[in-house]
């Protein structure tokens, strides 16, 4: 656990309005810079925070404040506090329990089946694992292959659906869509139902068509009558 002043900014403000500290020294004791403390001061900044006495909460006495205040190159000196902050764990690869390392590999095989854009670091985050681990299972030469059957990693526990959208949709950014597999829908114009004028002018048109026909095959066919008289 972290021995750290919780508030600073709250701190700074109830240190300017009840003690005679400089602004180097409660600067220094909540981590600010000295022009900010001369803000507060100045009412130019924290406007509307309301100041939180340190002495309150444990982290500061008021003879620690007195040594301040009658030493103006003494550092306040921050006590132990009644409430523990925990310090800021560094984010690591994901961990992954005993009883689910397993399964581990076949979700991976899942992963570069189904999703085969994703990169072997999404694959990574996503279950833990290496890179050559992910490079062995997808050229098939992992000393399981054999015996590995693809399974959803969110089923499996190893990460969330949320997680796995997230990184879907990233690697999907900038991709042009699949082409549709399969039977699709027949373009409207064919699927439009004829109204009974349109289906009378067709009909007209079809007449039309047919009589051109017929006057083109008669002016053929007196054609060839004359060359035979001839």
């Amino acid at each position: 656990m972290a021995n750290t002043l919780l508030m600073p900014k709250a701190t700074a403000v109830w240190l300017v309005d009840n003690t005679a500290l400089s602004f180097e020294q409660i600067a220094q004791f909540c981590t600010l810079h000295p022009l900010e403390v001369k803000a507060i001061a100045d009412g130019e900044s924290a406007q509307g925070i309301k100041g939180m006495d340190p002495v309150m909460t444990g982290q500061l006495t008021r003879e620690e404040i007195a040594r301040g205040e009658a030493d103006i190159n003494h550092k306040l000196k921050l006590s132990e506090p009644k409430v523990r902050v925990p310090e800021t764990k560094r984010k690591g690869p994901r961990y992954t329990p005993l009883s689910k390392r397993q399964d581990r590999p076949n979700a991976i095989l899942w992963l570069v089946r189904n999703h085969p854009e994703l990169k072997d670091a999404q694959i990574s985050r996503l279950v833990g694992t290496t890179k050559a681990t992910i490079e062995q299972i997808r050229e098939r030469r992992h000393w399981n292959a054999a015996n590995l059957v693809p399974m959803d990693p969110v089923t499996l526990g190893l990460c969330s659906q949320i997680d796995l959208d997230i990184e879907v949709q990233r690697a999907s950014k900038g991709r042009e869509p699949a082409a549709p597999v399969g039977e699709t829908l027949l373009p409207a114009a064919l699927t439009e139902r004829l109204t009974p004028a349109d289906e009378r002018r067709d009909d007209e048109e079809k007449e039309l068509d047919a009589n051109a026909v017929f006057a083109k095959l008669s002016a053929l066919k007196k054609a060839d009558a004359d060359e035979d008289e001839e």
